[in-house]
């Protein structure tokens, strides 16, 4: 594994000589910023109206990580299932565009310190991505008073979530040499994920499962949505962490088996 540094260094150079990186990092900050401020906003006029209406009560239950920044996250986890499909589609087929994929697989590295280290690419960036989003919220520190475990636990959550995106957008890369066809397979899978736990409610709801909430139970599981929403509340749980290694290093599978699948052709 002694050359998966190397691998993701020659990976992040290519992203950052490429337009791609300052664009998606740039329109990343635009949105950050234009959908924290319109939290914002949104705060001060209900916290406005419950002052006019003299629901102190109601007032003093208001927090600033309630009621702004896990609206904030959300929006921003949302933003991601774009996102990262842009950064991640040319993990693995940029290699074939280029042409250099058959000189990568003839070299002596391994198939794991090549998918490894497109990972580790992918994940540097979406940190990036990430200390981004962190910025927001700091600036809460200045002006209010949020409290530190719920928001460290919230930029945790949304990186968690980055990084298991990425091993989706790396899996979706090794099927193919196209960039569209690799951005748009990513972001189908994504979606389907982020729709998971609305199919299982209306399975549920219509009986589709025939009465087993096992199923439903499972389509919930298998979302990253109700992972994501347990730890930015703060409760960070065993079974939430153990997802957020498991399900990445899934779709690091599949696309080591892609990978290796050419190797054999």
């Amino acid at each position: 594994m002694r050359h998966v540094g190397a691998i993701a260094g020659r990976e992040l150079r290519a992203l950052f000589v490429s337009p791609v990186a300052y664009v998606v990092l740039t329109l990343w900050s635009m949105l950050a910023g234009f959908f924290f401020l319109s939290e914002v906003i949104q705060f001060g006029n209900e916290v406005d109206q419950l002052q006019q209406l003299g629901a102190f009560d109601e007032l003093r239950d208001w927090n600033l990580n309630d009621h702004l920044l896990m609206p904030f996250f959300g929006t921003m986890w949302i933003v991601l299932v774009f996102a990262v499909p842009g950064i991640s589609m040319g993990l693995l087929a940029g290699e074939k565009v280029n042409r250099t994929e058959e000189l990568l697989l003839t070299s002596p590295l391994s198939i794991w310190e090549i998918v490894l280290g497109k990972y580790l690419a992918g994940a540097f960036f979406v940190f990036v991505m990430t200390l981004i989003v962190a910025f927001y919220p700091a600036l809460l520190f200045v002006y209010g008073d949020p409290e530190i475990g719920k928001t460290v636990t919230g930029i945790l959550g949304l990186f968690l979530v980055s990084l298991s995106y990425v091993a989706v957008g790396l899996f979706a890369s090794s099927l193919t040499r196209n960039y569209l066809v690799a951005f748009f397979v990513a972001f189908g899978i994504l979606l389907t994920l982020m729709m998971l736990p609305f199919i299982a409610e209306l399975g549920a709801s219509g009986d589709t499962f025939g009465g087993s909430s096992f199923v439903a139970a499972t389509l919930r599981w298998i979302s990253t949505a109700g992972h994501f929403e347990q730890i930015a509340k703060g409760w960070i749980d065993s079974g939430d962490l153990f997802y957020f290694f498991a399900f990445p290093f899934a779709f690091l599978i599949l696309a080591k088996t892609a990978v290796e699948s050419v190797r054999w052709r």
